[in-house]
């Protein structure tokens, strides 16, 4: 979907200003340029990210990032859009965040140094941890039971899962694919298997 024009947002906002405790005073005067849906116009980080996190949906998302991946941005986008609880990211602490497009101002996003560990921040949650990849013996994730609370686990461009992360799961869903490609990357894949649980878990708006 498109939305990063230059010539997005709204410009300063007319006096006199609305008395709402939500709002920018610098956004006010300069005008608010920021991708963000129209209803947050004007509204202050901290207020948007209180307001979502009334709202977020009980599903996490995770990476691994041994290579610094470049579709962990997309990655952390696509956890916006959907207003997944968090994104953890495994492995590197640094990512590209050229792709996040500054949503990661808005996205809880965590770090984990190992698979190990994310599998037992899971286990404390009582998340149940699912690999996402196109693995043999992967269950179609339009077909498997997704459960409304989870963590959905994402490998590297290229290899995949990485043999600890095929481990730690408790089951690998893969996305149904048609052509003569091998694989679609992490961000792509990412979006594909959010919107999948958001068509079964969230509620009409």
């Amino acid at each position: 979907m498109g939305g990063d024009s230059a010539a997005v947002g709204v410009g300063p906002h007319p006096r006199p200003w609305p008395d709402d405790e939500r709002l920018d005073p610098a956004l006010l005067v300069e005008g608010d340029r920021r991708n963000v849906v129209d209803r947050y116009r004007y509204w202050s980080v901290e207020a948007i990210v209180a307001d979502l996190d009334a709202r977020r949906h009980p599903f996490h998302v995770a990476v691994e990032n041994w290579q610094h991946d470049r579709n962990i941005g997309a990655v952390v986008r696509n956890a916006n859009a959907f207003l997944a609880a968090a994104v953890h990211i495994v492995g590197r602490r640094r990512w590209n965040r050229r792709g996040a497009m500054v949503t990661e101002a808005y996205q809880h996003v965590r770090h984990h140094d190992d698979v190990g560990a994310l599998a037992a921040w899971a286990g404390g949650e009582g998340l149940p941890l699912l690999g996402v990849d196109n693995l043999p013996g992967a269950v179609p994730i339009d077909t498997a039971a997704l459960p409304r609370a989870c963590v959905l686990l994402f490998g590297q461009e290229g290899p995949g899962l990485s043999p600890a992360a095929r481990e730690a799961v408790v089951q690998v869903l893969s996305i149904r694919q048609f052509g003569s490609t091998r694989s679609i990357n992490a961000g792509v894949a990412s979006g594909v298997a959010m919107h999948e649980w958001i068509r079964r878990h969230a509620p009409t708006p």
